[in-house]
């Protein structure tokens, strides 16, 4: 279930918002406070957000800019400017589409639809865990803005890790996820590249954050530790 984020002050739109989206079978937040919306949203982790542009105590715009310092999120504007200055600065801003008030509820649904669609599919090649990043396409891992590449066996490895986030994952599972992959690799390989990975993570400023379990695998854990 996609959860979508509202950000409007406005109580008889979003009370119109919540019931279309949620009748739509999206999970739905509407924003209380105005003062940490990049903040909040960092903890909700929405799919999507609807923003409006005239909102007390904040500009949508520079909210946008803001919440694109931290996240990818898509960003939809919903708002009664309906100037080419005030969607091309929407755009500028971060922004992934905009729809002008009073809007059709058939319309605002089929955006969504799409935004949703293309930020999916994109997503399908990210992988994240707390502050990391996989590319699975670009063999590339990022810890903000530091960026390490990756050997093809590294990133079949990190890969399973990444699907397997909190969970013991045994050499067994790494070595026969690696001959599906047609990588071919002995206990002696596998050791090797294990490290290669913990080395890599320590050059973008990660620690520990593959642990060994004695006698049962490894395990990436719940918390990132940064030195």
């Amino acid at each position: 279930m996609y959860h979508i984020y509202v950000v409007d002050d406005d109580l008889t739109v979003q009370r119109e918002l919540k019931v279309l989206l949620e009748n739509q079978g999206y999970r739905t937040t509407i924003a209380q406070k105005f003062t940490s919306i990049p903040e909040e949203i960092e903890d909700v982790k929405p799919d999507l957000i609807l923003l409006d542009i005239s909102l007390p105590s904040v500009d949508g715009i520079m909210l946008c800019a803001q919440i694109r310092m931290l996240s990818e999120v898509p960003i939809i504007f919903v708002t009664s400017q309906n100037s080419s200055a005030a969607e091309l600065e929407c755009m500028l801003s971060g922004g992934d589409d905009f729809i002008e008030k009073p809007y059709r509820p058939a319309v605002l649904l089929a955006h969504i639809s799409a935004v949703l669609r293309r930020t999916t599919k994109r997503s399908e090649n990210i992988l994240s865990f707390e502050d990391l990043e996989l590319d699975v396409v670009a063999a590339k891992l990022k810890h903000y803005q530091n960026v390490v590449e990756l050997s093809k066996n590294e990133l079949h490895i990190l890969r399973y890790f990444f699907e397997h986030k909190g969970e013991v994952v045994s050499r067994e599972d790494l070595m026969n996820d690696l001959w599906d992959n047609e990588s071919f690799v002995d206990d002696n390989t596998l050791s090797v590249n294990i490290k290669r990975i913990r080395n890599k993570l320590e050059s973008i400023g990660v620690y520990n954050v593959i642990q060994t379990k004695r006698g049962m695998g490894y395990i990436l854990q719940e918390k990132t530790k940064l030195k």
